[in-house]
């Protein structure tokens, strides 16, 4: 069975590793180079690997040694927008056996029959956006954590002065995930890829399964909800407590201008001589 990159790959372990780079990748120099497809980006690596390139700034790589993967990474750096301080990465094995039923066995392995370009793709679709999803939890989790303090301050009616502009912060960074997650990742929809391979569908299936995306994009969903709702609460707090202030600075010059009204301004010298 002869593979994509022209070497037999049956019956063998090949490690595919997923990395997220950035927040955006430009692809357009790479498909210059030459591109095996563009559907998503898929490129040829040396030593028998392939790489498939999202433009979200994520990454898989099939069949590549440690020196292979640094070079491309390297490669890869002047094209990142916003790279991530951290990167995320997930690692997992494929094993071609055209005997076999295409799923994800018991030990872990991506099992396929045949290694085309349609099955990378469909294979990379679901690890980015695995790779996605773990970043945005790890996000929410980070923002859960630095609400706490605020809904916490808030509720002992404590140290809640100037908290608007950092709830503002938080509310826009919680939109700036949903508009990532909806708008380019699209991980809830249909890929563009099964319209044109209907054949993939139950490969594709099964991997999105494995890997439970529609049920963590669905409970990022709910977190996301209940992030923007907790924040929309403290926000409004933050700013009836701020209009409150300013209503009694106004009752207090209105008291102050009727005193100056009834006790004109020459009686005060018998207080104040």
């Amino acid at each position: 069975m002869q593979d994509v990159m022209g070497k037999t790959w049956a019956s063998k372990l090949i490690r595919v590793r997923t990395w997220l780079l950035a927040e955006r990748l430009d692809p357009r120099p790479l498909e210059v180079e030459g591109a095996l497809d563009t559907a998503p980006l898929v490129l040829r690596l040396p030593q028998d690997g392939a790489a498939v390139v999202f433009r979200y700034g994520a990454l898989v790589l099939f069949n590549a040694s440690d020196a292979v993967e640094q070079a491309f990474l390297d490669h890869l750096a002047p094209l990142l927008t916003e790279p991530l301080a951290v990167r995320e990465k997930d690692d997992a094995r494929l094993r071609v056996d055209p005997a076999a039923e295409e799923q994800v066995d018991t030990t872990g392995v991506i099992v396929i029959r045949e290694m085309n370009i349609e099955r990378l793709q469909a294979i990379a679709i679901v690890l980015a956006k695995s790779v996605i999803l773990s970043h945005y939890e790890m996000r929410l989790a980070t923002v859960f954590d630095r609400i706490d303090p605020l809904a916490a301050d808030l509720a002992i009616r404590a140290r809640n002065r100037g908290r608007g502009r950092e709830l503002m912060r938080h509310i826009g960074k919680v939109l700036l995930i949903q508009h990532k997650m909806v708008g380019r990742v699209e991980i809830g929809e249909k890929p563009e890829l099964l319209w044109e391979h209907p054949e993939l569908e139950r490969l594709y299936a099964r991997l999105a399964e494995e890997y439970e995306l529609r049920e963590r994009d669905r409970a990022l969903d709910r977190k996301l909800d209940v992030i923007s709702g907790t924040m929309q609460t403290l926000l409004g707090l933050v700013q009836s407590e701020s209009n409150l202030r300013v209503e009694w600075y106004i009752v207090a010059l209105i008291v102050v201008e009727l005193l100056l009204v009834i006790y004109p301004p020459a009686l005060w010298q018998h207080f104040w001589p």
